[in-house]
């Protein structure tokens, strides 16, 4: 297969073809970021979007979660908040997905706080880089914004004889 230069198509490499047209334009990569209203400023008279901070945060808490090793999000307060709300009949469960994240977001930037509790056995610097690189890849391809951090506090291991995942032992006393 032989190499073409722009001259041999007709095309003039300024989007331009031989006879006056105007070439297709190039299909854009899907992996690639798409441009949001953020890239062309906001006084550009095509409107504007605005992304709210709980979005950020349960986009945050999703893609955390979704790395393995990670037990359960929020620090000691939230979880133990939680527990009881779910005990009392009736009540609704505020959204558990942005349960251990705090999120502060400008109009170009985004900086996430995670808490959360690991599995005991994993590398936990390995933990929180997965998780930071997950966060990041996952705000940044959803909202355009730039993550600048991603801060991990472990707040908690997860033991295996911790019982919530076990059957309950037969009691010791009848």
């Amino acid at each position: 297969m032989t190499a073409k230069s722009a001259q041999d198509d007709g095309n003039r490499g300024d989007g331009a073809v031989a006879g006056g047209g105007l070439a297709p334009a190039p299909l854009r990569d899907a992996s690639a970021p798409a441009r949001t209203d953020r890239d062309r400023g906001a006084g550009s008279g095509n409107g504007r979007t605005s992304i709210a901070d709980h979005v950020v945060a349960k986009i945050s808490g999703m893609a955390a979660r979704e790395v393995r090793g990670v037990h359960q999000m929020g620090g000691g307060a939230a979880r133990a908040f939680d527990a009881v709300r779910e005990r009392i009949p009736g009540s609704t469960s505020t959204n558990t997905a942005a349960r251990g994240v705090a999120v502060e977001v400008g109009e170009r930037q985004a900086a996430v706080d995670i808490n959360l509790v690991v599995e005991y056995g994993v590398s936990i610097p390995d933990l929180a880089g997965a998780v930071r690189r997950n966060v990041i890849t996952a705000v940044e391809r959803m909202t355009g914004l730039e993550v600048t951090e991603v801060n991990v506090a472990v707040d908690d291991i997860h033991l295996p004889d911790e019982g919530e995942d076990q059957p309950s032992a037969e009691p010791r006393v009848r």
